[in-house]
């Protein structure tokens, strides 16, 4: 579980609040078209979308530059070194999953996802980023600030909280990136608590079932 701020700069869109459908409870398994609509545009199963749909535009989402922009003082080291880990392993994940999507790992910016390990913890409020939209918020594990023009999604970043634990970094990282890529709303139900999406749970590291064909729809090979 993460918390996801959407900013859309869209002349005349109301922005949505960071609290605005950050998750959809169903009771039990759900179709893979209702699952697709769930986390790409909060749409309850057979409802209407609550969220418009947003992806990266074609010219560059080929060459989605990921990176690592902060490491704030009180971010420990060992944690960093386990983030650092995981972004590959993320990365790798989602280019193998066989949707029209290329990530590459960048060590200086510019970023087109920069990631800040910041010093606030669970529950505190993040500071020091120069990102606006992070910036004054608070922080539950991760949180994933999206900026968009209509459909398409013109900037991301990802913050990781300082106190994140051991065993759940590598699903956090990836849960940030694949919310990154406009898949942005979670899903909470105990039939799926494997899910990358799972509201109440981080634990999965690979993209498996319905997660993978979300993505896949999401950026569909031409």
């Amino acid at each position: 579980m993460s918390r996801l701020l959407i900013i859309l700069a869209l002349l005349g869109l109301t922005p949505l609040r960071a609290d605005a459908q950050e998750y959809i409870e169903v009771p039990g398994l759900i179709s893979d078209e209702a699952f697709y609509r769930l986390v790409a545009c909060a749409a309850p199963p057979d409802g209407p979308c609550n969220k418009p749909f947003i992806r990266w535009p074609e010219d560059r989402r080929l060459s989605l530059r990921i990176g690592i922009a902060q490491i704030a003082p009180g971010f420990p080291d060992y944690r960093f070194d386990l983030v650092d880990v995981a972004l590959d392993d993320a990365i790798d994940e989602i280019n193998g999953a066989g949707a029209h999507l290329f990530l590459e790992r960048a060590y200086e910016p510019p970023f087109d996802i920069p990631l800040h390990l910041v010093g606030a913890r669970q529950g505190g409020r993040i500071t020091g980023t120069g990102v606006p939209e992070l910036d004054g918020s608070d922080i539950a594990i991760g949180r994933v600030a999206i900026r968009s023009r209509g459909a398409e999604i013109t900037a991301a970043a990802i913050a990781i909280s300082a106190d994140i634990r051991r065993r759940e970094i590598a699903s956090v990282v990836l849960e940030e990136l694949v919310q990154a890529m406009g898949l942005v709303t979670d899903i909470d139900s105990p039939a799926y608590e494997r899910s990358i999406f799972a509201e109440n749970g981080n634990s999965t590291v690979r993209l498996r079932g319905q997660d993978l064909a979300a993505l896949r729809r999401h950026y569909p090979r031409l």
